[in-house]
C-alpha cells in the first residue's frame, strides 16, 4: 500500500513499491512480515534514503549496502559522509571496481502467455521479454548492445527480414534514453553485478509451443478417465526441460492409477490434480498420459467448473520471438578486453488451455 496526499503518477508509485521491495528482498532475502521487525531500524533508514519528500532519490540496492550496512549500525556522525556515488552522475556505480577476469553475462529469457479456449482457438498470446545481465567489468566502462531491432533496421535500411518489433519497452536507469530515442542506440554504463537492464512485450500470434488435447469421461458416475496427448510443436533441435501439466480432477476422486509414454504422473488431492512431469521434451514429439480414477457413488453434480490444463516449461537456446544479440562492445579508458557471453532460454508464463 502506498499512501499519497496528492494525486500521483499511478504508474510511478507502482514502479516505486516494487523497488522498494526488491530492495528489502536484497537486504534480508526473504521479505516477510518476520524480517520486516527483525530489522526494523534498516528499514526505517532504507526508507529514509529510498525516498525524499515523496521523491524517490537512491533506489539502486548496492549503493545502499555502502552505507546502511546489514548490522543496522548507525554512523558515527563525525564520519557521516554520503558516498561520492550519490552525488556523482552515474549514481548507481562505485569508482574503482577492479576485476581480474572482465566478462559480462547476458541472458534474454521469455515468458509465454497462452490461454487456449476448449476448442482450440487462441484467446491470448503475447511473449513478455526481458535481458538480464551480470556485470564483472574493472572501471567505468561503456556499453552498446545491438538488438535485431526492427525500428533500427529500417532506420538503417536493412531488410525486415529476421528482425523483431518490440513494445512496451523499459530501460533500467543506467540507459541513455536520449540516444535510444535518436537512433536506438541501447548505450549505458551498467550497475556492477546482476540488474535487468530492460523489458519488452510482444503481442505476436505465438504457435502454442506445447499443445495439449485432453479427453475427460465419467461413466455412471463411479469412475473418471482422463486422457491427455502432449505435442511439442517448436523445432526438432530444441528440447523443453522440467515440462509439467497439471490436469485438474474432480476433488472427490480416489484410487488414481496411471499409464505414462514418457515421464511420470503423480496425484495431488490436496489441489485436485494430476501434475504429469517430462524432464525433457523435444521438439516435434508427441506423448500420452491416461489417469483411471474412482468417484464415490454419491452424485457429485457438476458444480465445480472445470479449471484449465496449465503447463510449465523451460527451453533453452531457443527465443520464441527471434530477438538476437547481435553485438555487445565494451569500451573502458584503460583498453581491457572483456568477453559478452549470451544465453536464451524461452520459458512458460501464465500458459492455459481450457477444457471445455
Amino acid at each position: 500500500v502506498a499512501t499519497t496526499m496528492k494525486n500521483a503518477n499511478a504508474s510511478l508509485v507502482y514502479a516505486f513499491l516494487y523497488k522498494v521491495v526488491e530492495v528489502f528482498t536484497e537486504y534480508f532475502k526473504e521479505l516477510e512480515e518476520e524480517s520486516i521487525r527483525d530489522n526494523f531500524v534498516i528499514v526505517y533508514e532504507l526508507l529514509d534514503e529510498l525516498m525524499d519528500f515523496g521523491f524517490p532519490q537512491t533506489t539502486d540496492s548496492k549503493i545502499l549496502q555502502e552505507y546502511i550496512t546489514q548490522q543496522g549500525n548507525k554512523l558515527e556522525t563525525g564520519k557521516s559522509r554520503v558516498p561520492s556515488t550519490v552525488t556523482n552522475a552515474v549514481s548507481w556505480r562505485s569508482e574503482g571496481i577492479k576485476y581480474k577476469k572482465n566478462e559480462v553475462f547476458i541472458d534474454v529469457i521469455e515468458s509465454v502467455n497462452l490461454l487456449v479456449n476448449a476448442n482450440g482457438s487462441v484467446l491470448l498470446s503475447e511473449i513478455m521479454g526481458s535481458i538480464k545481465l551480470k556485470v564483472f567489468l574493472s572501471g567505468m566502462p561503456e556499453l552498446r548492445l545491438g538488438l535485431n531491432d526492427r525500428v533500427l533496421f529500417e532506420i538503417t535500411g536493412r531488410g525486415k527480414n529476421k528482425s523483431v518489433e518490440l513494445e512496451d519497452v523499459k530501460f533500467h536507469q543506467c540507459v541513455r534514453l536520449s540516444r535510444f530515442d535518436n537512433d536506438r542506440t541501447i548505450s549505458f554504463i551498467p550497475p556492477d553485478g546482476d540488474f535487468e537492464l530492460m523489458s519488452y512485450r510482444l503481442n505476436t500470434q505465438v504457435k502454442p509451443l506445447i499443445w495439449i488435447e485432453s479427453v475427460i469421461e465419467k461413466f455412471s458416475h463411479s469412475r473418471v478417465e482422463i486422457m491427455v496427448k502432449a505435442k511439442g510443436q517448436f523445432k526438432k533441435q530444441s528440447v523443453a526441460n522440467g515440462v509439467e501439466i497439471a490436469v485438474p480432477v474432480p476433488s472427490d476422486a480416489d484410487s488414481p492409477k496411471f499409464k505414462t509414454s514418457i515421464g511420470s504422473a503423480k496425484y495431488l488431492p490436496e489441489k485436485s490434480v494430476v501434475i504429469w512431469s517430462i524432464k525433457s521434451f523435444p521438439g516435434g514429439k508427441e506423448y500420452l498420459m491416461r489417469a483411471h480414477f474412482g468417484l464415490p457413488s454419491v452424485e457429485n453434480e457438476e458444480l465445480e467448473g472445470r479449471p484449465p490444463i496449465s503447463v510449465r516449461f523451460e527451453i533453452p537456446y531457443f527465443t520464441v520471438s527471434g530477438i538476437q544479440v547481435r553485438y555487445m562492445k565494451i569500451i573502458e579508458k584503460s583498453g581491457y578486453q572483456a568477453l559478452p557471453w549470451v544465453r536464451y532460454i524461452t520459458q512458460s508464463g501464465d500458459y492455459q488451455l481450457r477444457t471445455h
